[in-house]
């Protein structure tokens, strides 16, 4: 596939995040950044000391958030926005209300027919990372990831009113697709959905993902692979999507469309 001009803008705006300015430069871009987006850096550190806006975008807390450590508990991976929620009508679910997407097609090729029809019926949440978000994502609980699979795409970007407009936004988009297994054996799918202006999605557990750079899928399967609820795993590179996909009676969810979320805050019940 060729690149679309969407991922050229975006490696172009990439190459000046990455970059380290002089210093008194360096501290107005993030200090400026910080102003115009309204960030609350009340947990990070102050604006000043990353020494590239990627850093300030991809920044952590000074100390973890506390969250539920009973195993049914299920946590937000990030800070967003529940742009929809609800129930997969066999395999559709909302981009946003009122626009439908395929799960099928979110997924890819390289999904198993048998995975995906085990999300038919199940549940679906869309959390949107705005620029003013932290970017890090995290398990939500205790999990096997299956599979790792990169679908180069383009860059849209996903705000409310691109996903108002954009017919099948998060098909078309460059996307990471995670198949994942709950303790109890429950399939599920976390997929991380590139925006414009988001130059990488990083994988930490899968350095081999390079996305907005390579231009042809890859897959890699793993055997022993686990994250514990809560565990870091990677990042956007400015604000995109998370899109997560549930068996059916996995879980009863405890949120809604049009609700703000933090990372480690209680959002679902695990079915025992």
């Amino acid at each position: 596939m060729k690149q679309h001009i969407t991922s050229a803008i975006s490696q172009t705006f990439g190459r000046f995040a990455s970059k380290k300015h002089g210093k008194t430069f360096q501290k107005m871009i993030n200090r400026t950044y910080v102003r115009a987006m309204g960030l609350d850096m009340g947990e990070f550190d102050a604006p000043e000391t990353y020494p590239t806006l990627n850093a300030l975008f991809t920044r952590k807390f000074r100390q973890m958030r506390s969250f539920s450590t009973d195993p049914l508990d299920m946590i937000s991976p990030c800070d967003s926005l529940i742009t929809a929620c609800g129930t997969i009508e066999e395999d559709l679910a909302l981009q946003i209300k009122g626009m439908r997407y395929s799960v099928d097609g979110v997924l890819g090729d390289g999904i198993s027919s048998e995975s995906k029809k085990s999300i038919h019926n199940g549940v679906f949440i869309n959390f949107y990372l705005s620029p003013r978000d932290y970017h890090r994502y995290h398990a939500p609980i205790d999990m096997q990831v299956l599979h790792a699979i990169h679908i180069p795409g383009k860059l849209y970007p996903v705000n409310i009113p691109s996903l108002k407009k954009q017919m099948n936004l998060f098909i078309e988009n460059e996307r990471v697709v995670l198949e994942c297994l709950s303790r109890e054996g429950k399939h599920f799918f976390l997929i991380l959905v590139g925006a414009l202006n988001v130059g990488e999605m990083e994988v930490s557990f899968e350095p081999r993902i390079r996305t907005n750079t390579v231009l042809t899928p890859s897959q890699y399967s793993y055997e022993n692979l686990h994250l514990k609820k809560g565990d870091d795993f990677g990042c956007f590179r400015m604000g995109s999507t998370i899109v997560m996909l549930c068996e059916n009676g996995m879980l009863d969810l405890a949120l809604s469309s049009g609700e703000n979320v933090k990372f480690a805050q209680t959002i679902a019940r695990l079915k025992s």
